[in-house]
C-alpha cells in the first residue's frame, strides 16, 4: 500500500474514531440530563417579619422553565412550607410586604442555599435558588 493510500484510511480510520466517540459522549450527556429531570428535591421555604400580605413560590408541578406557582394569603408569620420540586426546576419564595424586616430563605437538606432580607428581598423579588440536582 502505498503512503497517500495508508495516510487516507489512517485518517478515515481516525475520523471514525473520533465520531464514535463524540455520539458515545452525547449518549451519555442526554441520559445524565434524563436523569436529572427525573429526580426529585425538597426544599423548605421560610419567611419572617411583619405585614407580609401574601407569598408566592414554586410548590411543585408545571415544567422546568414554567413551574407552577403557590400563594398563600395573609400567612401566620413565621411561615414555614417544604415542597419536592423536580429536576432543573429552581426553588423560589416571594413575600409581598411593605415592611423591611421581611426575610426569605430556602433550605436544602438543612442548609441555606438561598437567603434574602429586607430592601435587597423587595428588589430582588424574594429568594430564588438553582436546582441542587446535577451539582
Amino acid at each position: 500500500m502505498n503512503r497517500t493510500v495508508r495516510t487516507a484510511v489512517l485518517s478515515i480510520a481516525l475520523t471514525c474514531l473520533a465520531l464514535s466517540v463524540s455520539a458515545c459522549s452525547e449518549e451519555k450527556a442526554v441520559d445524565a440530563v434524563d436523569k436529572a429531570v427525573d429526580q426529585t428535591y425538597e426544599v423548605t421555604y421560610e419567611v419572617t417579619g411583619k405585614n407580609v400580605q401574601s407569598i408566592e413560590f414554586h410548590g411543585g408541578g408545571g415544567k422546568a422553565m414554567n413551574p407552577r406557582t403557590a400563594t398563600v394569603k395573609k400567612p401566620a408569620l413565621p411561615w414555614k412550607k417544604t415542597v419536592t420540586l423536580r429536576g432543573i426546576m429552581p426553588s423560589a419564595v416571594a413575600p409581598v410586604s411593605t415592611d423591611a424586616s421581611v426575610t426569605c430563605k430556602i433550605l436544602h437538606k438543612g442548609k441555606v442555599i438561598a437567603e434574602a432580607k429586607g430592601k435587597s428581598m423587595i428588589n430582588a423579588g424574594g429568594c430564588v435558588a438553582e436546582s441542587p440536582i446535577g451539582k
